[in-house]
């Protein structure tokens, strides 16, 4: 009888867990964390993602995991806990852009993200990801590597890959805030229009 309970429950529990909301994991920095928008968890594009998702009948909940300031080694860090809290089924990864500012090593930013896909794919998750341009102030060297690291790492892990998730909208003071790094309330759709069309063809309703 007791042997006959547990499996009842291990049954519940495998059901639930299949019924329960697939969940799409936002693993990113300032720009993905809504940094300097007063209403970030409204009007940032990740918020603005979740109410796309809704309107078009996607079940999918958003969790944003995004931490100001964060390079790919804090990231690679936090991504273990964060994967066995969320179970996601997609991961959509924006870090590096700090990496780039910091003058960090390319190749270092390039095996850490390389990581985290391994660690998220491991996981049963898929990854979408986004790429980050930095100043020509660098160098054309450091730049074009910098540049080149997102496409390597899609490449080798076969991964979709939006180039530049600030296209339109960086060399637009319209959609920047002042610090000419961050986009404002109103880049942030444009934000969400950037990784949507690539988003999309992964979903399921």
């Amino acid at each position: 009888m007791k042997r006959f309970m547990v499996l009842l429950i291990l049954i519940a529990a495998s059901v639930s867990a299949g019924a329960a909301t697939p969940v799409i994991l936002v693993f990113g920095d300032s720009i993905s964390a809504g940094y300097g928008i007063d209403h970030a968890a409204a009007q940032g594009w990740v918020a603005l993602l979740q109410t796309k998702l809704k309107i078009e009948g996607y079940g999918y909940q958003v969790v944003n995991a995004s931490v100001s300031g964060e390079t790919t080694a804090g990231g690679l860090a936090r991504l273990p806990r964060a994967l066995q809290l969320h179970r996601p089924r997609i991961v959509i990864l924006e870090l590096g852009g700090n990496d780039g500012l910091r003058a960090l090593p390319v190749g270092q930013m390039r095996d850490n993200l390389a990581r985290m896909v391994e660690l998220s794919t491991a996981a049963g998750a898929r990854v979408v990801l986004l790429g980050m341009r930095i100043p020509p102030n660098y160098g054309p060297e450091f730049t074009e590597q910098f540049r080149l690291a997102f496409s390597e790492v899609a490449r080798d892990k076969k991964l979709p890959l939006i180039p530049f998730v600030l296209n339109d909208i960086a060399m637009n003071p319209r959609l920047m805030q002042a610090d000419g790094f961050h986009p404002n309330e109103l880049g942030q759709p444009k934000l969400l229009d950037n990784v949507w069309p690539t988003l999309r063809p992964i979903l399921r309703k």
